[in-house]
């Protein structure tokens, strides 16, 4: 795979090294590299723009902290990624705990229906769909499925993104695969879903 370049004629390990610098127009670049993709990943993670928008700050603060102390052989996609991912997987924890004091205190409100990405774009039905059936999977599918066939992370990448041995990233991707075709299957077929169905 051939190494991406930005306007200012940076590669990957060249972005490093100026990372590890201070110079701030490679931090410049990696945003302008990467900041779509943090924040498409972020928003299908959390279905929530808002919530995105804070956790896709926080990431790049955390490389415009760590810049200069990054390893020399560090990969960028995987870095942001995992600090994404590890960012968002916090929010969640502390969100849960939050929502746990707040039942107790009588003062939680129902549920309310999370905004899809299907909210912040227009898109063709076939997308839509695809966007339903991705939002529909249990967020560890969803997650692989985003880093691997939205992202386009090698297998090995994503791996480490994700904390996983390759074969375990394999096994879910597989299964991901599948459950994704399953939910776009229903989609296709009006009333399949209302009937049940095993998983």
């Amino acid at each position: 795979m051939a190494t991406e370049r930005d306007d200012l004629g940076f590669g990957d390990a060249a972005l490093v090294r100026a990372l590890r610098q201070g110079d701030v127009r490679a931090f410049d670049a990696v945003h302008a590299r990467f900041r779509c993709r943090i924040f498409s990943f972020l928003v299908r993670l959390a279905r929530r723009r808002d919530v995105a928008e804070d956790l896709l700050q926080e990431t790049f603060l955390r490389l415009g902290t760590h810049a200069t102390t990054l390893a020399e052989d560090t990969v960028l996609s995987a870095w942001l990624f995992t600090v994404a991912r590890n960012l968002w997987r916090s929010h969640r924890r502390w969100r849960v705990l939050d929502a746990e004091r707040l039942r107790e205190l009588g003062l939680w409100p129902g549920a309310a229906a999370p905004v899809t990405p299907l909210a912040l774009a227009e898109a063709s039905e076939a997308e839509r769909k695809l966007e339903t059936a991705l939002v529909s999977l249990p967020e560890k599918y969803r997650e692989v499925l985003l880093l691997v066939a939205v992202e386009q992370l090698e297998p090995a990448r994503a791996a480490e993104v994700l904390g996983l041995r390759p074969d375990a990233l394999r096994q879910r991707l597989g299964r991901a695969r599948a459950m994704l075709a399953e939910a776009w299957t229903e989609a296709e077929v009006p009333g399949r879903a209302e009937r049940g169905h095993r998983r």
